[in-house]
């Protein structure tokens, strides 16, 4: 069997990483059928079928998964390897393609990238704002960005942030109007802010805990987001109760405009953290980005 082309490869992993034909097309510069046919190409090579193609969708068979798990960092490495070879002495030339909770970017991407960018121009970063976890090595990304418990545990961790609480807040107005809730079962007859998880689709059940007891509390609304910015501001405006990490709501609870409730059964989280595989290490790029992040939290803790 024929080696699989380099172009070809580097084709069909765009379009696994992007779950469309044109999308790859229009990263890449070339047409939609130039794209279709390079991966009809390899898949006649191989002489198996990678991605299942319907009118509406693109999705990766077994085949197809198998060879972005095994071929996606390599080729990532040697694109690399080919950029570093044009690299002054000293110079590291290189992508860094994170995947990061919008919740998290004001915290711990926004305060990194101008350090970083002023020491490494020539490391492009593309950073992909999404609620949904992923898998960042079948997707094409470097590293990530979440709360430590929802990191796989095969992955190398960098801590980021201090650890926080998840605090439930509500308008003065709003609590004026329908009482404070003194237990988490009390939830239940307030409007509240709901969230619909990315990766599974289901409304978020709130979590809190007091010593040794937990309850995951299925609140209900009449405003369902995917977004915790924007369930703080439709609380700051009185119109039901939200849950987020207390950072994010600091300033709201300094200036008057949300108020803690439940606050003794606020649980309390190791915070957020940079996640890679171990093998990433290998990459130049990525490593100098760990160091900064990392250089840049112990320094603002």
């Amino acid at each position: 069997m024929n080696t699989a082309p380099f172009t070809q490869l580097q084709v069909f992993l765009a379009v696994a990483r992007l779950s469309s034909f044109s999308n790859a097309a229009r990263e890449l510069g070339v047409s939609t059928p130039a794209v279709s046919q390079a991966v009809r190409q390899l898949e006649a090579q191989l002489r198996v079928v990678l991605l299942t193609r319907t009118t509406r969708s693109v999705a990766l068979t077994d085949a197809g998964r198998r060879l972005v798990e095994g071929a996606g960092p390599a080729l990532g490495q040697a694109i690399a390897a080919l950029a570093q070879a044009s690299a002054q002495p000293g110079e590291v030339v290189g992508r860094v393609r994170l995947s990061v909770p919008r919740a998290a970017v004001p915290y711990v991407i926004t305060p990194v990238l101008p350090t970083f960018r002023a020491r490494h121009p020539r490391v492009e970063v593309e950073v992909v704002v999404e609620e949904r976890f992923v898998d960042i090595v079948a997707e094409g990304y470097d590293a990530g960005v979440r709360l430590s418990e929802a990191i796989e545990r095969d992955m190398v961790q960098v801590r980021l942030t201090d650890a926080f609480r998840f605090v439930v807040v509500g308008s003065p107005d709003y609590l004026a109007r329908h009482g404070t809730p003194l237990r988490p079962e009390d939830l239940l007859r307030h409007e509240c802010v709901t969230f619909r998880t990315g990766t599974t689709g289901a409304i978020y059940a709130w979590e809190l805990e007091r010593g040794r007891k937990n309850w995951r509390v299925p609140v209900r609304g009449g405003v369902v987001t995917n977004t915790s910015q924007l369930s703080v501001s439709l609380a700051e405006q009185g119109m039901g109760l939200a849950y987020a990490f207390e950072p994010m709501v600091e300033e709201s609870l300094l200036a008057g405009r949300l108020k803690r409730v439940l606050e003794p059964y606020s649980p309390t989280v190791p915070g957020f953290f940079l996640y890679f595989p171990s093998r990433a290490q290998r990459s130049p790029a990525l490593r100098l980005f760990v160091d900064t992040a990392r250089e840049l939290a112990a320094r603002s803790a």
